[in-house]
């Protein structure tokens, strides 16, 4: 299954959640374009509106693309900005409002995918959390940012890309005393590409992953295929994909879903930097995450010349 097409932020409201004011969303993947486990969309809330304190049945995460949404998580509230994000694990209460000084958006991705079977529930709203905390947004009390780096800040990141591999790579800083990045913060850099997993087990997801991807000029992902679903969302630059055999060029602004078994590479053949954010449903194996058609093709040529 493979999907292709175009994002904004100036969408109107898909039905899915109209009875909430301020609030729309548009859906970027769902099933109607092939998926089984992915759904992804856009969330717009308005100055002054929110959503009502709620549980899912499912897992989703999100990525905040402008605005300075207030998040209500795990019995505390952050003001969040371009370039947060934050995982809701199965059952885990929370709430969105919005008193900043414009429209917020994020990305959302859900899995297993909200309506499936169709007419079930799978979301259900909860009365206020206690004490200073309730429905309504202008009676809570200012809220801050995350404490990022605060090792007992559970579910919340932030990370808005890198430009080069030279400077993400470079260490300036000397070896004693300098701020300790582990591996659930390091950057995988390989082939032009480097790679920041922002919800993963690390963060404490379960049931899918979200990350960002920057392209070098000359990166490049060979082609394979994976056991899951993936989605790309372009946010700047454009690159080369071959898509099942199919040569076509993705642009910022774009959104590509590329089901299992869709053999798949990227190249940047250009000058520019490319910059994607990146979902995968469900959450990859620990083993056997990539087949690569070209090592399979070998076995086959090897076999040929012994027989």
């Amino acid at each position: 299954m493979i999907h292709v097409r175009r994002w904004d932020l100036s969408f109107d409201d898909d039905g899915r959640d109209g009875r909430i004011s301020g609030y729309a969303h548009c859906s970027l993947v769902d099933r109607s374009a092939g998926a089984v486990h992915t759904d992804l969309g856009l969330c717009r809330l308005e100055v002054g509106a929110e959503t009502p304190r709620h549980v899912h049945s499912y897992e989703q995460c999100a990525y905040v693309v402008e605005g300075q949404p207030v998040v209500e998580h795990s019995g505390h509230r952050y003001r969040l900005e371009a370039g947060d994000y934050v995982l809701f694990p199965v059952g885990s209460p929370h709430a969105w409002s919005n008193s900043g000084g414009g429209p917020a958006a994020w990305l959302e991705l859900a899995t297993p995918q909200p309506g499936w079977p169709a007419g079930r529930e799978d979301t259900f709203l909860l009365p206020p959390a206690g004490p200073g905390i309730t429905t309504s947004a202008t009676e809570r009390e200012e809220v801050g940012r995350p404490s990022f780096g605060d090792p007992t800040l559970r579910f919340l990141g932030h990370y808005l890309g890198t430009d080069s591999q030279l400077a993400a790579l470079a260490l300036p800083e000397p070896a004693r005393g300098r701020a300790p990045i582990g591996m659930d913060t390091a950057l995988l850099a390989y082939s032009g590409i480097t790679v920041k997993m922002m919800v993963d087990p690390a963060l404490g997801s379960e049931l899918c992953t979200m990350f960002m991807v920057d392209y070098e000029p000359g990166g490049a992902a060979q082609v394979h295929d994976h056991p899951f679903e993936e989605a790309y969302f372009f946010v700047q630059g454009e690159i080369e994909g071959d898509i099942d055999g199919e040569v076509r060029t993705f642009r910022a602004g774009e959104v590509l879903f590329c089901g299992v078994g869709v053999v798949h590479g990227f190249f940047n053949t250009g000058n520019g930097h490319v910059r994607w954010i990146e979902t995968q449903a469900p959450q990859p194996p620990r083993r056997h995450s990539y087949r690569w058609p070209a090592k399979w093709e070998g076995i086959k040529a090897r076999l040929a010349n012994t027989s």
